[in-house]
């Protein structure tokens, strides 16, 4: 009989987080950093390797939201994504600004205490700049931007994801993804500024797969 041959840990690791996990097909899950959340840094870690494609998959109250990251036109932004997500910054966080027909804003650590009046002025502890590509536009529903301050430099956490169309925000503000799974979510996520009862991202995670 040959003996058993060790089982590497990291693979180990990686079944375990897929138990109860949705991944697209083609992909593969990417390890967290982090086993519970950590929502303060001094900076973004690079994280992303070369010829990889990124997805999100956020599953929140709602449902499920699966985003398509474009890590080559937008790599600093999708780098800090990534490794935000992958250090559970997201997992437990509010949508806490939702306005129908424009958008659906979250990312904000802040919406983990009860003070609905500093939700929205939260960030990582860091900050980083526009990266505005020409040809990616706030042209249709479920297009993923980064929000900010009146700064131009004032990119941390936030984010949000149209409802619509939104032609003012071109070359103002970061696109960097696109839902390709869950739209029809995005109806589902409770409204207001903020929201009485807000839809929360109950786990945010990454999935890869090779170019």
């Amino acid at each position: 009989m040959k003996p058993l041959r060790a089982i590497p840990l990291a693979l180990l690791l990686g079944l375990a987080l897929a138990q109860g996990t949705y991944v697209p097909k083609g992909y593969t899950l990417t390890p967290y950093l982090s086993a519970k959340p950590v929502r303060s840094f001094k900076e973004a870690k690079s994280v992303l390797k070369p010829s990889t494609d990124y997805r999100a998959v956020l599953e929140t109250t709602a449902g499920r939201l699966v985003i398509d990251l474009y890590e080559a036109e937008t790599p600093k932004t999708v780098n800090s994504f990534v490794f935000l997500a992958l250090n559970r910054y997201f997992d437990g966080l509010a949508f806490h600004r939702v306005v129908e027909g424009f958008v659906v804003q979250g990312g904000d650590p802040n919406t983990l205490r009860d003070d609905p009046a500093a939700w929205g002025t939260g960030g990582p502890g860091y900050e980083f700049g526009l990266e505005v590509t020409p040809k990616l536009t706030f042209d249709a529903k479920g297009v993923l931007g980064m929000a900010r301050t009146q700064d131009p430099n004032s990119n941390g956490s936030q984010f949000f994801i149209t409802l619509g169309p939104t032609p003012n925000l071109n070359g103002l503000y970061t696109v960097f993804g696109k839902v390709v799974e869950g739209m029809a979510v995005l109806d589902k996520i409770a409204r207001g500024e903020p929201p009485a009862k807000p839809t929360r991202m109950t786990r945010v995670y990454i999935v890869q797969k090779a170019k």
